[in-house]
């Protein structure tokens, strides 16, 4: 007999569970407080009666993150986190610090299929979509290996969101409940390189979560030699969308803009973007680039950046540059993978 994933089983499953196991409804409450706080083995429940801890490890499994590297930065206290799945499968996230609190940035697939340009995260292919208990086991095993909360979530690992999202929808509803680790959506942000059809479908979920928008051209043209995606849902089609999503939901739109220097820093690069971008409820946060050896895209010097960055709040954009988190440890999605499975080659 296959066994089931419990740890992506909603509190209502586990009761239904429950009660066809013959079992008091009150211990799925146990159970599942287990299960989203971290525990690795059914054995550590200590308040489950031993015959049911049985019958569970007979039909289940829990599902877990294992520490296979582990880079802690020099400058900020960033920790980047190599994880192995039970297949072998290895995916990445990010611990960040800042003054509210701790920030942890997951992957949402093993792999990307997006093809963007820029990033490390798909130069291998997608793998497969990782589940809504592998997204979380990214979040408990960072807290229990720093003994802290994280009080924010940003689903801008590797992989793409919309491409998963029936997970990732799943994943949401599991972190964001009162009796699980109660993250609450206002602050988890979910990030997207433009599938507009995924845009339309968490729209109807109306999560007051941030949606964050990976679009990286002021128009089709540079955005077509960045972003493969954009052949099949251009910036119109994207912009519209985004439009109808804030119509839904109230909530702003952040754009990540990853500036190339030459490539899309211009000034009439800015001024086409604030056009574009006019009269929405948005924020653009100016990523500088990271350099990948599979591309020349080069990172613009501080003073450019800082000059578009300018450009287009003179022009009424609401407009930030991300402070760079992680820079001496790879902390860039996709690269300590692909690092790793350049060695397992070598090997």
């Amino acid at each position: 007999m296959e066994l089931k994933d419990i740890r992506s089983m909603y509190l209502e499953e586990l009761q239904a569970l429950m009660k066809e196991m013959g079992e008091p409804g009150f211990r799925a409450g146990q159970i599942f407080d287990w299960l989203q706080q971290g525990v690795e083995n059914f054995d550590e429940m200590s308040n489950i009666p031993s015959k049911l801890r049985v019958k569970l490890q007979e039909g289940y499994y829990i599902v877990t993150a294992n520490i296979k590297k582990r880079l802690e930065s020099d400058i900020d206290d960033t920790v980047k986190y190599l994880y192995e799945l039970h297949d072998g499968e290895l995916v990445e996230s990010v611990l960040m610090k800042y003054n509210h609190g701790y920030s942890v940035c997951v992957s949402t697939q093993v792999g990307c299929r997006m093809g963007c340009s820029f990033c490390a995260s798909g130069l291998n292919g997608l793998k497969r979509n990782l589940t809504a208990s592998e997204i979380l086991a990214q979040i408990t095993k960072a807290q229990k290996d720093n003994n802290i909360r994280i009080s924010n979530v940003v689903l801008m690992g590797m992989g793409e969101p919309m491409d998963n999202l029936d997970n990732v929808i799943r994943f949401l509803k599991l972190v964001s409940h009162e009796k699980g680790l109660n993250i609450g959506l206002r602050h988890i942000s979910v990030s997207t390189s433009g599938v507009v059809s995924g845009i339309y479908k968490l729209m109807e979920e109306n999560f007051p979560i941030t949606l964050s928008i990976s679009l990286h051209a002021p128009n089709d043209v540079i955005r077509d030699s960045m972003m493969r995606i954009n052949k099949k849902w251009n910036i119109a089609t994207l912009i519209k969308a985004c439009k109808d999503y804030i119509k839904v939901t109230g909530r702003r739109i952040s754009f990540e803009y990853a500036v190339v220097d030459g490539v899309n820093n211009s000034d009439d690069n800015a001024r086409e973007l604030a056009k574009l971008l006019k009269g929405m409820l948005c924020h653009v946060n100016l990523i500088p680039v990271n350099p990948v050896k599979e591309n020349t895209y080069k990172k613009p010097d501080r003073k450019k950046i800082e000059h578009f960055c300018k450009l287009l709040n003179d022009l009424g954009i609401n407009t930030t540059i991300r402070r760079t988190l992680g820079s001496d440890i790879d902390a860039s999605c996709g690269q300590l993978r692909g690092k790793a499975l350049e060695e397992s080659e070598a090997n």
